[in-house]
């Protein structure tokens, strides 16, 4: 594995691009951020300062692809400082916005339509790069890994082979079903943080996953508790390919990006981490860890 200090750093481009569900009739927004010549120069993504090289061409590839599912009733720019840092060291990011599964309109959340939509627009966003140009020739395929947080999670698993079944409560008639979600076999491997995984919880439900996978959950995390964690270990295929590690005094929220001071407040929680946490530390450390995986299952 070519370790991080070798690794030679570039700049990072950004666009903002649509993906089309024509059978749903939306258009979702993703955010694209990858390797790029340019130098990058102060920017803006939604409400946070970056530097950036905006709609700058890309690097000559082929580059691996990387896909960010965020969290329920989230957004998809909570993880730029992690796309941006794997964008440098040399993988195309695609963040995309769950479609009613988001912080502008949350309106499927705890439905059976966002349990089957979110792995298919995950797919549908992984698809956008090989048929649209300047990107078709710059990803290399076969090698697509999705990072997922909390619901994300779900999502990347889902995604990868899982067969998830719906709660009551989440289906009209008030009836558990199954979820029917066509596995990616380009998908090589996983990022799970504080994933929620309660979902697979049937016998032989993650039997298929049977790919790398990078899982970290949180000491302090009342949302995705190590109960996850434990379906997850206990469904896939093969536990050794599971590298898992329990983050001490983190939480649920530990995971997104450092917010600026202007949005840190008690009332917003996902800014919040437990007393004496340090994001900012955590997160050089987390980006490092994140590309040394991404980089030994990449490997040939």
């Amino acid at each position: 594995m070519k370790h991080n200090a070798e690794i030679k750093r570039g700049y990072a481009g950004c666009r903002e691009v649509k993906i089309t569900d024509a059978a749903l009739g939306i258009a979702f927004p993703m955010t694209v951020i990858y390797p790029a010549g340019t130098p990058e120069h102060a920017d803006r993504l939604g409400p946070y300062a970056l530097e950036l090289a905006r709609d700058a061409e890309p690097s000559e590839g082929p580059f691996p692809l990387v896909i960010v599912s965020h969290g329920t009733g989230g957004s998809p720019l909570v993880y730029r400082t992690l796309a941006r840092h794997l964008a440098r060291s040399g993988f195309i990011v695609g963040l995309p916005e769950h479609p009613y599964n988001n912080r502008n309109d949350n309106s499927w959340e705890g439905t059976v339509r966002n349990l089957a939509h979110r792995p298919e627009h995950a797919r549908m966003a992984v698809d956008w790069f090989f048929a649209n140009e300047p990107f078709a020739g710059t990803v290399k395929p076969n090698a697509v890994s999705f990072i997922g947080h909390s619901m994300g999670g779900y999502t990347a698993l889902a995604a990868a082979g899982g067969v998830p079944t719906s709660f009551p409560h989440e289906s009209p008639d008030g009836k558990s079903q199954l979820i029917e979600v066509a596995p990616d076999p380009r998908i090589r491997s996983l990022v799970l943080l504080a994933p929620a995984s309660v979902w697979f919880r049937a016998e032989g439900a993650l039997r298929a996953v049977n790919i790398p996978i990078l899982m970290l959950n949180a000491e302090k995390d009342p949302y995705t508790p190590p109960l996850h964690a434990q379906i997850i270990l206990e469904g896939v295929a093969d536990r050794n390919k599971i590298r898992f590690r329990t983050v001490e005094n983190a939480g649920h929220f530990s995971f997104l990006s450092p917010f600026p001071e202007s949005m840190k407040a008690p009332s917003f929680l996902p800014s919040q981490d437990p007393p004496g946490f340090d994001r900012d530390r955590f997160h050089q450390t987390l980006q490092e860890e994140i590309l040394d995986f991404l980089i030994a299952a990449n490997e040939p």
